[in-house]
């Protein structure tokens, strides 16, 4: 059965800019109504689509999705791809939390000085006394690596 961006949308339960967004990147391959142009779309569209949708929630870039579609297209089987790819995604999400906390960690070091010091006026030699006070140690390099 042949559905338009609307009535695919509605099967999948997702905005018809969704759609169009998915089909201008590629990810969705409708044909062309030969007589008004419309895309027009299969069943299998709204199993790709929920599987975007699916494969968004765990982190998967449109591009890694069109990898793994492009797999299953070609009748090959896109988990050793999927496996691989989440295992990067996870090690930079590790990376990322880490420095996350430690940001957080430094935040909340400067609110904890920062409780028992007086405002400053600039002197020259200070721009804000406050941010100066807590990072004078630090290693500016490995702050921010």
């Amino acid at each position: 059965m042949a559905m338009t961006v609307n009535d695919l949308a509605k099967r999948a339960r997702v905005p018809a800019h969704v759609v169009r967004y998915y089909t201008r990147a590629g990810l969705l391959r409708p044909r062309r109504d030969s007589v008004n142009r419309y895309h027009l779309y299969r069943d299998v569209d709204v199993t790709r689509l929920r599987f975007i949708r699916r494969a968004k929630l765990l982190g998967f870039t449109l591009a890694d999705i069109g990898q793994i579609l492009r797999d299953a297209d070609r009748r090959r089987s896109p988990c050793p791809r999927t496996r691989r790819i989440i295992m990067d995604r996870l090690t930079e999400s590790d990376r990322r939390l880490s420095a996350l906390l430690a940001l957080q960690g430094r935040m909340q070091k400067a609110i904890k000085v920062w409780r028992k010091l007086p405002d400053a006026v600039p002197d020259g030699d200070s721009i804000c006394y406050l941010i100066e006070a807590v990072t004078k140690n630090e290693d500016l390099d490995d702050a921010f690596k």
